[in-house]
């Protein structure tokens, strides 16, 4: 690995802690809300016992970097692992000021933190919390949930705890709080260039074709297709079915051109989370 990219990685990890670690004394810890996954796992019992958040984040986490190791090689479990230590460092010693008393912003602005540090450390190869790691593991050995539910179940048992412990208020609000968390993971990991996989069916596909090929220099994959439709199925004659990848700011320049070449055109579009190879930019996530 160069120079440079060990750079960036660091970098990157190190601010990520930095803003996760403002998003939890800054804003968080003095209210009592919580937020998702081992984080939010650690805060509650943190609150209950009225012991250190910190050592709760490293013990806590400990199975799961076990886990980062088995699953993910021995240089994937240390980044994590450092980082994990270092988050628990910078909130037991590092001074934040306590920013605001409201609740809402309190909620809000914590998991806006809060995202973006672990947004930050996993954009630098690292993890700041385990609960991603026991997911996608969970979901290998089950062909019925998918890694985002058995993240959403987790946060429920841990939410359904705070409400218990915490009270229903303390547990509203951290519920935002970790939607906002959320939100600001998946900006910073898929940014305003989130992928848009589009599908078009037009009797001008070569003209549609050579615009997607030689304007916005993208790749296409060409499908031969039938059409049908009503309760038969009429079976219209074979043409030419495309589909691409763009980004989200290229779709309105894709669509303006694709009606003004055939206004009833077939324009379909689905989001779709990454990309490998092709004539796609490749984000920069490791």
């Amino acid at each position: 690995m160069k120079v440079k990219e060990i750079l960036t990685e660091t970098l990157l990890i190190v601010f990520g802690i930095l803003s996760a670690a403002f998003g939890l004394k800054g804003f968080l810890l003095s209210s009592h809300f919580i937020d998702g996954g081992v984080t939010g796992i650690s805060m509650l019992i943190s609150d209950i016992t009225g012991s250190s958040i910190s050592i709760w984040l490293l013990i806590i986490n400990l199975p799961f970097i076990f886990l980062a190791y088995r699953q993910q090689g021995m240089a994937f479990a240390i980044k994590g692992a450092l980082a994990i230590a270092g988050l628990s460092l910078c909130v037991a010693f590092v001074h934040f000021p306590d920013v605001t008393h409201d609740k809402l912003l309190t909620a809000v602005f914590g998991g806006f933190f809060i995202g973006v540090g672990i947004g930050l450390a996993i954009r630098g190869g690292a993890v700041l919390d385990g609960t991603d790691i026991a997911a996608l593991m969970l979901s290998k050995k089950s062909q019925l949930l998918k890694v985002n539910d058995i993240i959403l179940l987790l946060n429920v048992i841990v939410f359904t705890l705070a409400a218990f412990f915490l009270g229903i208020e303390s547990a509203m609000y951290s519920t935002l709080t970790y939607l906002a968390a959320s939100k600001m993971i998946d900006f910073i990991l898929n940014g305003i260039e989130q992928y848009i996989g589009v599908t078009i069916i037009s009797v001008r596909s070569k003209e549609i074709q050579d615009f997607i090929q030689n304007n916005m220099k993208r790749g296409v994959t060409v499908y031969v297709g039938r059409g049908g439709y009503g309760k038969v199925g009429h079976i219209q004659e074979e043409r030419d079915i495309l589909f691409t990848v763009v980004t989200r700011l290229e779709i309105p320049t894709l669509k303006e051109k694709v009606l003004k070449i055939d206004a009833s055109a077939f324009v379909v579009q689905q989001s779709i989370d990454d990309t490998t190879g092709g004539l796609m930019k490749r984000k920069s996530v490791h």
